[in-house]
């Protein structure tokens, strides 16, 4: 196996180790709030699995800006050791303020590494090669979750619930460890006056290049999850179970194929604009036909096309590493805001609209990504005339 696509793969199973930092949660979430459920703080339960994404929300942009000051490599290795670090303690179950506190700490990893990983494929892939290496990163979170559920499960039934994290553990130490061995020493930029964080956020998402991934990943973070949480009592109870399985296999297989042949004839921009209007013809044939199962199906194949063609943009747009850093740390930063308001909105839609809210909202979503390319592109277009 050639460096290049060895380093690809070592750095997508980083991506991996990042997201079970969201799945190992879930996994075992049941159980553990049957654990702490003599702590008297029921209502604090929930920030085990979200808490995560609080970081995220507030120094997603900012993780970006210190990626390109401090070295990817760097801090990507360090982003590992502090995950391994947090999943040993994590596996000795401390009193819940304290894990809570030790969550916001693997925020900061789960940061540095989404930030980091895909940053580094970009600049280690070849031009032709782009659209496939970050298609492939892009499907992370999802085949996280597959392999947690489907290695956790047995693993937790087994050995008991802090047996996942000792794995995790060992599994962010061991790609901190390859990586170390394989990644090429970091190339510091000259250091520059450091902005405040309000003035990063000013600089970078009035940049066209810069903002449109986060921005349009924003628009797809906003139903990806959202729908998947409350599409449930729409599907027709036969067929519930397979439809529930199918979705997100659609998105990561379209992705993976159709959405990176199409960029060899069509910019990642277009192709993204391109998911963004299938899922929005398909959410339209989902409310006309009275919810048939097939066009949320259709909804989620569409969204693939996003889901790989969005991180390609990156690169795409942004021809510098600080750049591609800076872009990667909005789309964290968007990504993080998208996955928790989605669902509280959608539910809010639906509970004013009934079933036509959730339409409603996966319209207002799809149409607002179409149109941040759309317009992200013009402005492009006027700053560097053809």
């Amino acid at each position: 196996m050639n460096k290049p696509l060895l380093t690809v793969l070592l750095l997508w199973f980083a991506g991996l180790g990042a997201a079970a930092q969201f799945a190992k949660f879930s996994l075992v979430f049941a159980d553990l709030s049957a654990f702490y459920s003599t702590s008297g703080a029921g209502s604090l339960l929930g920030f085990l699995v979200s808490g995560i994404s609080l970081l995220g929300i507030v120094f997603g942009l900012a993780a970006g800006v210190i990626v390109a000051r401090y070295g990817v490599r760097r801090l990507l290795i360090a982003g590992m050791l502090l995950g391994a670090v947090v999943s040993v303690i994590q596996a000795t179950l401390p009193a819940l303020e304290w894990m809570l506190a030790v969550r916001l700490i693997e925020g900061a990893s789960h940061l540095v590494v989404v930030v980091a990983a895909p940053t580094l494929i970009s600049q280690i892939t070849k031009p032709q090669f782009q659209p496939l290496a970050m298609s492939l990163w892009s499907t992370f979170f999802g085949v996280a979750y597959a392999l947690t559920a489907w290695f956790g499960t047995p693993l937790v039934a087994h050995f008991g619930i802090t047996s996942l994290f000792w794995v995790h553990a060992i599994w962010m130490l061991g790609m901190a460890a390859a990586l170390w061995a394989v990644l090429p020493r970091d190339v510091i930029p000259p250091r520059t006056r450091t902005e405040g964080l309000l003035r990063q956020h000013l600089t970078i998402y009035s940049d066209p290049a810069k903002s449109a991934p986060g921005l349009a990943w924003l628009c797809y973070t906003l139903t990806f999850v959202a729908i998947l949480t409350v599409i449930p009592p729409f599907i027709a109870p036969e067929s519930r179970t397979l439809v529930l399985g199918i979705m997100p296999l659609a998105g990561i297989s379209v992705s993976m194929t159709l959405g990176v042949l199409l960029q060899r004839w069509m910019s990642a921009v277009n192709v993204v604009v391109l998911g963004f209007s299938g899922a929005a013809l398909a959410t339209v044939c989902f409310a006309i036909s009275n919810g048939n199962p097939v066009f949320v199906v259709l909804l989620f194949a569409s969204l693939g096309f996003v889901q790989g063609a969005n991180f390609s943009a990156i690169p795409a747009l942004n021809p510098t590493a600080e750049g591609r850093a800076h872009a990667q740390g909005a789309v964290a930063q968007m990504g993080n805001l998208g996955n928790t308001l989605g669902t509280p909105v959608v539910l809010v839609m639906i509970g004013w609209m009934g079933f036509y809210g959730l339409i409603v909202f996966a319209l207002l979503a799809y149409g607002a990504g179409i149109a941040v390319h759309l317009g992200l592109a013009r402005k492009r277009a006027k700053i560097t005339p053809a």
